[in-house]
């Protein structure tokens, strides 16, 4: 057994996973040891005999502070998933001696955001009142990684292609269309029959370059004989849309649940205008490195129950949701949520 070997199967203890996201962090030794109440001294001592122990340099050190070398920062991040996963097991444990169920951590995509996660949890909760649900917002790019350190458990919402989606297992809820939409005092609003050409003239929002709306939306431009709007803004946050579109005569593309969300609200007017199916169904993700939760899948069960309703038989299957079904099937995705134990058997065991 090498030196390596030795060392992390002996002596790697939860304090050297400490300390190296600490000194990832703030990247001065001086400043380590003011964090976590000891002297410099030691956080030296203790370093050096990792670095001793492993038969690896894991940090350079200059006049300005340290800086991890390439062995320190593969550490460094396999650290921070385990110092995860201990805070998880955690947790989990004070749930058992307490007698609730913990808590289940879902980071959600904005077309997911206003119907189907918000019913789904309160679903959940009716069943589970004891799991808090922690809920946190933002775009794919921000959420994967969250996801791959074991800070999130769950995404919901659009599903990523196939090229984002190594090492995760993906379960397909629903379809994800489109609506264009207006604010209620719009010119177009209220009107039965439109073209591609009557929008001509106005303003636009569309969705940033290299989000999943962008490259289906211009070639519905250019299917239609119309160029990239000039005029435009480009936003991808649904209440910044609903705003602007309040306050202008500018036309968007959101997706058909919360457009109908909004215009049941009689916030927004959906122009009568088909569009093919843009973008890729919705779904939830998880990775497929670490084992699923009780609440997590409960969860899960919750939002296939909610999306149900919206894959009435006999309707077309889009060929977007082909294409992410056979992504699906020719990837490895570990074990099926059917396969599993009951979770809400598991939360009540509890």
């Amino acid at each position: 057994m090498s030196q390596l070997d030795a060392y992390v199967r002996t002596s790697f203890k939860p304090r050297h996973l400490q300390l190296l996201v600490a000194l990832d962090d703030i990247r001065h030794i001086g400043k380590v040891a003011a964090s976590i109440n000891v002297t410099q001294s030691a956080v030296s001592k203790a370093l050096a005999e990792l670095e001793r122990g492993l038969g690896l340099k894991l940090f350079e050190r200059t006049s300005r502070g340290v800086h991890p070398t390439v062995y320190g920062e593969c550490l460094i991040r396999h650290a921070r998933v385990m110092l995860g996963e201990l805070a998880q097991a955690r947790d989990e444990l004070r749930g058992i001696l307490s007698g609730s169920s913990s808590h289940v951590r879902v980071g959600v995509l904005g077309t997911a955001a206003l119907d189907l996660l918000p019913r789904s949890i309160a679903l959940f909760k009716k069943r589970h009142p004891a799991v808090t649900v922690l809920v946190r917002e933002g775009t794919m790019e921000k959420l994967l990684p969250e996801l791959w350190l074991g800070h999130l458990e769950l995404i919901v919402g659009r599903l990523p292609d196939r090229g984002m989606a190594h090492g995760l297992s993906l379960k397909i809820l629903m379809e994800a269309g489109v609506n264009l939409v207006v604010g209620p005092h719009h010119p177009l609003a209220g009107r039965q029959r439109l073209r591609w050409s009557d929008f001509k003239g106005y303003p636009w929002v569309i969705p940033p370059l290299n989000t999943l709306l962008r490259e289906p939306l211009e070639r519905a431009f250019e299917r239609h004989g119309l160029s990239m709007p000039l005029n435009r803004i480009e936003a991808l946050s649904a209440h910044v849309i609903r705003g602007y579109l309040n306050h202008s005569d500018a036309i968007a593309a959101l997706a058909a649940e919360v457009s109908k969300y909004y215009a049941s609200l009689g916030l927004l007017a959906i122009l009568p205008i088909k569009l093919p199916r843009l973008v890729r169904p919705v779904g939830a993700i998880w990775s497929r490195q670490r084992a699923l939760a009780p609440g997590a899948r409960a969860l899960i069960e919750c939002l296939e129950e909610v999306a149900r309703p919206h894959r009435a038989p006999g309707k077309a299957i889009s060929p977007e949701t082909k294409r992410a079904r056979a992504s699906l099937a020719s990837s490895d995705r570990g074990p099926r949520l059917s396969d599993r134990q009951e979770p809400a058997l598991a939360l009540r065991a509890r």
